[in-house]
Formats: structure tokens, sequence, C-alpha cells
């Protein structure tokens, strides 16, 4: 190497290691929010991963890969990586991403709180994943339990210091003569699930502190390690699920009038209807599962039906509301500027779909409680609210990067997930009507073709894996290296 050549190289190592330092440091809402995206599609790979390896040990009676062991921290890492490796982190870094932007903010308020939220939920889901994988789920190794417990305490303080940030931003820092009624409905949805995760998460994290300190010093309260997840397995399935993905319906209100650059239709019935999904954490806190009873009087038919219909029918009503006026916003947008909405709606018509089998998982007539029934609901929901993710992604591209992907790419990627999700979720929700135990792997035995049901499901994660990584790789390379097509592609307002 030259005495030319040689300076040059050293400052080309400073410049992107400072970049770098730049990114990890940063106080700008897009970047945290992206960061937080990224994040969370890798661990979307990973869990899909787990989905089709559960799925797959569950083709025959005998284990085909795994120990019974390992099978069981499959599914209990499977289950929590949806949940709070994926689902939750992910729309939480679309409305972080976006919020700020829409309302006229200069910054984001409490941007380094934001930031911290991000690496402690990036922290502990690392630690909860290597407490898992060495043995740390219910009845395993009592210090490995110790560190699931604590890091799962991590990541959930992670997502409140996130969701403080985006209700403090929405609150305070609108531009002058912004009222609520009159912001975006993606800033609203993003606000109605700062204030439900601020209900419900406080209280998953009060029971976590509860259930350490009784593992720890004694065992008595709680049960001992094989009952946790009966005390925090509440936070990571339905209808608590619904708090997470209420992002994902101010996406689809957000970009169904957005081409036709008129207002949303029945904006007022858009705000309630999100605020009725809401309606779900009131539920959830109460860390009881509302059960409709058929049996007894009239009176005990009502007293079990008022708390299920609240709790499992109302949200499930707000999504149809907010579905309903989004399809009718579409009325004379060109079909060309269509293109997030598709994946969008896909990806909520999939949430859809595992709100209404949690309600219907809620009948104790139909004997789904403790089937497979329930791991079908949550497929729905955490693949649709990430394909519905993409579609935010697709549309929102382009304002970070000044690049946009391909329409024919952002749409095949949105079919695979699509055909993903339905083969993934759907023979779960046959299984658990056949009765398919939940939480089993193999050696189970019920009335259902076990094989038929968990091959289709094991192609349908599959398919999944290949739209994720193919959406990644595309995104990767279109807004990095991708031809510049401006800021605003779709021909919309409020990106």
């Amino acid at each position: 190497m030259s005495s030319v050549e040689a300076p040059l190289v050293g400052v080309a190592g400073a410049s992107s290691t400072t970049g770098i330092a730049a990114w990890l440091t940063t106080t700008h809402h897009r970047q945290i929010g992206r960061m937080t995206i990224v994040a969370s599609s890798v661990w979307l790979l990973v869990a899909v991963a787990l989905g089709a390896l559960v799925s797959f040990e569950r083709i025959a009676d005998a284990s085909l890969v795994f120990t019974e062991m390992a099978s069981t921290q499959m599914v209990v890492l499977a289950r929590m990586l949806t949940v709070f490796g994926v689902l939750a982190p992910m729309l939480l870094g679309v409305a972080i991403a976006t919020v700020p932007s829409q309302i006229g903010a200069r910054e984001m308020a409490l941007p380094r709180l934001a930031l911290l939220g991000m690496y402690l939920w990036l922290f502990g889901t690392v630690t909860l994943t290597a407490a898992v994988f060495n043995n740390g789920v219910p009845g395993g190794d009592a210090a490995m339990i110790d560190l699931h417990v604590l890091a799962l305490g991590t990541l959930i303080a992670g997502l409140l210091a996130g969701w403080v940030s985006v209700l403090t931003t929405v609150a305070t820092s609108r531009r002058a003569g912004l009222t609520l009624a009159n912001a975006s409905l993606l800033s609203w949805s993003g606000l109605v699930a700062a204030f439900a995760a601020l209900i419900t998460l406080p209280v998953l994290l009060g029971t976590v502190i509860y259930v350490a300190v009784d593992h720890r010093y004694g065992q008595l309260a709680f049960g001992g390690s094989k009952d946790i997840m009966d005390w925090l397995g509440w936070g990571s399935t339905q209808p608590q699920t619904f708090i997470y993905s209420i992002v994902a319906f101010g996406v689809l209100a957000q970009l169904a009038p957005a081409p036709t650059r008129r207002s949303p239709m029945m904006k007022g019935a858009m705000l309630v209807g999100i605020g009725l999904i809401a309606s779900a954490a009131v539920g959830t806190v109460s860390q009881t599962a509302h059960v409709f009873v058929w049996d007894g009087s009239l009176v005990d038919k009502l007293k079990s039906f008022v708390p299920f219909a609240l709790y499992n029918g109302l949200p499930l009503l707000g999504a149809l509301v907010v579905i309903a006026l989004s399809l009718l916003a579409l009325k004379g947008s060109n079909p060309k500027q269509l293109v997030p909405f598709v994946p969008a709606f896909l990806g909520v018509g999939m949430v859809l779909t595992g709100m209404l089998g949690n309600a219907v998982q809620h009948i104790e007539s139909a004997g789904l409680l403790g089937t497979t029934f329930e791991e079908g609901a949550r497929v729905y929901m955490v693949y649709g609210a990430a394909l519905t993710a993409w579609g935010a992604v697709a549309y929102f591209g382009p304002a970070w990067t000044a690049r946009t992907m391909k329409s024919s790419a952002i749409l095949g990627v949105s079919a695979l997930g699509f055909l993903g999700t339905v083969l993934a979720g759907l023979p779960m929700y046959i299984a658990g009507f056949a009765g398919q135990p939940a939480n089993e792997v193999s050696s189970f035995n019920y009335s259902g073709p076990s094989t038929a049901f968990n091959a289709i499901s094991t192609a349908g994660h599959a398919v999944m894996l290949l739209a994720v990584v193919g959406g990644i790789a595309l995104a990767l390379k279109s807004f990095s290296t991708g031809p510049q097509t401006g800021t605003n592609p779709w021909g919309a307002e409020d990106q």
C-alpha cells in the first residue's frame, strides 16, 4: 500500500465507524423505528423457523428431530418470540418511525427513552432466547427460569419505554392547530395502542416481579416453576395480542384513502372502531379467561355472556368497523397506487381471523380451550400483523430512503405471506376442533389425522419463511441500491 492510499483508507474506516456509531446512538425517530422493524424482522425469521420445526415434530407420534425436553423448549420459545419478538415490537417500530412526521413534530418526544427502550427490548429477547435454550422453561433448570423471567421483565420495560415516547409525542408535540380528532388515523391508533399498552404491560411487569421473587425465594405463592406460565401466559396470548395489533388497523385506515387525497370516510366511526379494539385491555388485566357458559339459568348465561361480549366481542366489532370503512374509502382509487394497501388489507384480514378465533375459543361448549386452536389464533395474529407491517414499509419506505420497491415484488411477497399464514394457521384451527392438545409435540393421541394437519401447517410455516426471507432481501436491496423514485411515489399525503 502506498503512502498516499493509507490515510484514505483510515479516513474511510473512521467514516464507516462514525456512521455506525451515529445509527446506534441516534435520536431520530425514523432511524429508531427502522432499527426496531429490522430487529423484529430477524426475530420473525427465527420464530417462523421454530414454528415449522414444532409442526414438523407433531407429524409423527415419536420425536423426529428433538428430544422431549428440546421440543418443550421450542414450543415455549416459539410462543414468546412470535409475540414479544415480533408482534409487539414490529408495530411499535412502525409507530415510532411514522407518527411524529404525521403530526408535524420536529422530533420525537423523549427520543433517548425510545432508543433505550429498543435496546432493553433487544437485550431482553436475546437473553430470553438464551435462557430457554438452556432449559429455562417451566419445570426446567431453576437458575435459567430465573433468567427467563428477568429477561421477560426487561423486554417488557423496553416496550413500555417505546410506548411512553409515542404517547408523549402525540399528546404534546402536534403542530399548532392540529387536534387529536384531525390527526391521521395512524397517529390515533398509535395513541390508543400506547394507552392500552400502558394499562396492561405494567400489570404484566408487576406479575413478572412477583413471580420472580417467589420463584427465587421459596416458590410458595405461585406454585413453583411448572405453574409460571399459568400466571404469565395471558401476556402472550389472546386477547392481549389485540393490544399489540392496534397499529395494524391504523395502517390499514391510513392507506385506504391516501391515494385519493380524500379525508377518511366517516372518520369519527373509524376513531371509535380503533378505540373499541383497545377495550380488550380491561379484560386482559383481570388475568381471567372470560368464557361464555351456556349451562344454568338465564341469569347465569347473562353473567357469563356480558364479560365475554365486552372483552372478546367489542374488539372484534371495532375491527370490523375499521375494515369495512377502509374498503368503502377505496372508491375512485388508482389500482397502481393501491399496491401497499394489498398486504395491509390481507394482513388485517388475518388478524381479524385470529380475533374471531379467540371469540370462538372462549365459548365453553366448543371445547377448544387447551387445544392447538389458540396456537392457530396466535399464528393468524402475528403473521397477519407482520404482513400489515410489510404494507407499511412498502408505503412509507420511499419517504425514509427516496427509493421504492417494485410493485410486482411487493405483491409477490404479500401473496406468499398470505398463503403461508393460511396454511400455517387453519390446520391448527381444525386440529383444535379435533382435540389436538396444545403445547405437546409428540406422544399425544386424539381423534384427528395428526399427520395431515401438522404436515400442512409445516408447509405453511415454510412458505411464510420464504416470504420473510424474500421481503427482507427485497427491502434491503431496494432501499439501499434501488432506483431513486422520490419520497412519494404513491401520490399520497401524510407520508
